[in-house]
């Protein structure tokens, strides 16, 4: 990345309203490429809502998306992707009756790369995350850990300046979150982008983020080190209540 000018993606004061349920009220965040921010907060805090504003699934209600100081609000998914911003899901969204390889290529097909390219990015990025052994596999075919895996994996293929993975860890053994772990902390060495991490498990958190967002009820409550945000006195209540947060000598 030298000599390359440094990429930043933000959300300037998003709001996201669904009727009478505010989802998101004013929240600024910023992810730097090159690093990884983890994104957490109790169940409704509004972490996949926004996600889908930050990959342009959800518009903002209010408020703005900026990508290298160009708003990109209006731009939805693939027009996004296409800028540099890639994204997995909660649910993997692969193309089940596809190979893996095939939905990789597709992947980077998908934002002007053509065949032949997107092809050799696919290769390398399962060759890079150990997955070239099911690269020929129907995705219908996979264990649930390297379904998860090549989830991330399509993300990758778009080489993108930031990719976003919601709950990549879910449903995984200590094992499996450990090979993640050790993943998705060197993503930005070798990919050269910023990760955001939408995670519930907190040695995942915590082992491989630089800094932590905290979101509850839709705002932000708290950002900082792994360590600030766990010994913040507002981030233990939202996590464990106010009772429980006086006696806890640790965030979970």
């Amino acid at each position: 990345m030298t000599g390359k000018t440094q990429q930043v993606l933000e959300a300037h004061n998003v709001h996201v309203a669904f009727g009478g349920i505010h989802a998101l009220s004013g929240v600024d965040m910023r992810l730097d490429q090159g690093t990884v921010l983890g994104l957490i907060g109790p169940n409704g805090a509004g972490k996949t809502t926004m996600v889908n504003v930050l990959s342009g699934f959800q518009k903002p209600t209010r408020g703005s998306v900026v990508l290298n100081g160009q708003d990109v609000s209006a731009l939805g998914p693939q027009r996004l992707a296409r800028a540099g911003v890639g994204r997995s899901f909660q649910a993997a969204r692969l193309f089940r009756d596809m190979t893996v390889e095939q939905n990789l290529t597709v992947a980077g097909i998908g934002t002007g790369r053509g065949g032949r390219a997107a092809a050799r990015a696919a290769a390398e990025v399962l060759d890079w995350m150990g997955l070239t052994r099911v690269a020929e596999k129907r995705c219908d075919a996979l264990s649930y850990g390297d379904e998860r895996r090549v989830s991330i994996a399509r993300a990758l293929a778009l080489h993108p300046a930031f990719v976003l993975l919601d709950e990549p860890a879910s449903g995984m053994n200590d094992a499996e979150c450990d090979a993640l772990m050790h993943t998705i902390a060197h993503i930005p060495e070798r990919f050269g982008c910023g990760v955001l991490l939408i995670e519930h498990n907190m040695k995942v958190i915590m082992g491989v983020c630089q800094r932590i967002h905290v979101l509850d009820g839709g705002r932000s409550l708290a950002e900082g080190t792994p360590g600030e945000v766990q010994n913040d006195p507002d981030v233990r209540r939202a996590y464990l209540g106010k009772k429980a947060a006086a006696e806890a000598h640790h965030l979970i």
